[in-house]
């Protein structure tokens, strides 16, 4: 009985192992992203985003910076979907932030995974393990005239 209990420990543990074993990284396109309909049906259009060193307007107040961190199951789809589907939820997350503290933009968004930062204007990172993948994004949330 006590073979049994640690070859289902052990293989408990193997599992575990390999969903998190496989680490890829992505450097995928915002703007494809952002044309799906996905996106187009989950963002608040009162709510505008910045990436990287893209100008905005100057702010007429700031709320901060925001951070968010977020997962999904990968299972079953594309990294680049995975990368997607995470990434909307990234931006729902900061989009939300930006909403409850009365702002209406979030501007100098970085990707920030295990808070490594990836600034771009057109490109965002994400990583795709066995059955997760991930995306962490950092930005400022701002109210523009």
């Amino acid at each position: 009985m006590k073979r049994i209990i640690l070859l289902a420990l052990i293989m408990c543990a193997s599992v575990v192992n390999v969903a998190y074993a496989a680490d890829k990284k992505h450097v995928l396109s915002i703007a494809e992203a952002m044309q799906t309909e996905d996106f187009k049906a989950s963002l608040n259009a009162g709510v505008k985003f910045y990436f990287g060193g893209q100008s905005f307007p100057t702010p007429v107040s700031q709320m901060g910076e925001r951070v968010t961190n977020k997962k999904t199951n990968a299972f079953n789809k594309s990294d680049r979907q995975a990368c997607e589907w995470v990434l909307l939820s990234a931006l729902i997350a900061l989009q939300d932030s930006a909403v409850a503290a009365g702002g209406n933009a979030v501007v100098n968004i970085e990707s920030y995974y295990k808070r490594n930062v990836f600034s771009s204007e057109v490109e965002y990172e994400c990583h795709t393990g066995t059955f997760i993948a991930g995306v962490a994004l950092k930005g400022d949330v701002v109210r523009l005239p």
